[in-house]
């Protein structure tokens, strides 16, 4: 369950209206403290649901988290089992906390390969909580950066669209769940530092927070300093 929920927006000179987490270092944490890796993942489970509603609480609009890419598929068999298995537990069990805090649940990925049992679950999560005002809380499942964009370019070819009249607003519209903004900061744990194929299209201008903690270890309390450390940062867009 999320910890107590955030009463105000946080005061400061810019909030980010779209915030995407790289959820990283479940498995390390897991071996750091001894327990199975299917351990480390439901802490990671129950910190998401934390830090992704304080940050639309917090005041961001949209928040993006990246829980399962198109490259996590290559590991092993048990592993992949259970994370399917929270999967489907967060769009289905905790529907009813999304709609506790007013916000919306949606999926941006393909849905190539996908259990059609959680693809079901999926469209009706997101029917479920459509008309909720207080944000959007997107998993990225079997999602890649890249992929997205070949498939935004495969629909536009498909329409018969003239070399001349590509151009990137078209591309945009042609992502997964285009209504879903560029991402203005991208925050990952763990200690790495890369984007690891996350929202290559949207993360073109997004600043970056890097943090040393392992993902199961975030708080509410990380929500506030990362919304103050990009109050602090000045966006110029290339200008």
């Amino acid at each position: 369950m999320p910890q107590d929920r955030v009463d105000a927006p946080i005061e400061g000179p810019a909030i980010p209206r779209h915030v995407g987490y790289i959820v990283d270092g479940n498995r390390r944490w897991a071996k750091k403290h001894g327990l199975p890796i299917y351990e480390g993942h439901l802490a990671g489970y129950n910190a998401l649901k934390d830090v992704g509603i304080a940050t639309l609480e917090a005041g961001a609009e949209y928040m993006s988290a990246y829980v399962f890419s198109t490259e996590n598929w290559k590991r092993s068999i048990d592993e992949v089992k259970h994370l399917m298995g929270l999967t489907l537990k967060v769009i289905t069990a905790d529907v009813p906390i999304f709609n506790k805090y007013n916000v919306q649940l949606r999926v941006i990925g393909s849905r190539d390969g996908v259990d059609p049992k959680i693809v079901k679950a999926m469209a009706a999560a997101e029917e479920a909580t459509k008309d909720n005002t207080g944000g959007v809380f997107a998993l990225c499942f079997n999602y890649g950066g890249q992929q997205e964009i070949v498939d935004a370019v495969k629909k536009i070819v498909q329409l018969g669209v003239k070399e001349k009249d590509i151009t990137p607003e078209l591309i945009a519209k042609n992502l997964y769940l285009p209504d879903v903004p560029p991402m203005d900061l991208v925050v990952r744990t763990s200690g790495e530092m890369r984007l690891s194929n996350f929202m290559l299209w949207r993360a073109a201008y997004s600043e970056f927070i890097f943090l040393d903690k392992m993902w199961p270890e975030m708080t509410k309390d990380d929500v506030v300093s990362i919304i103050k450390e990009y109050s602090r940062r000045g966006r110029r867009f290339g200008s």
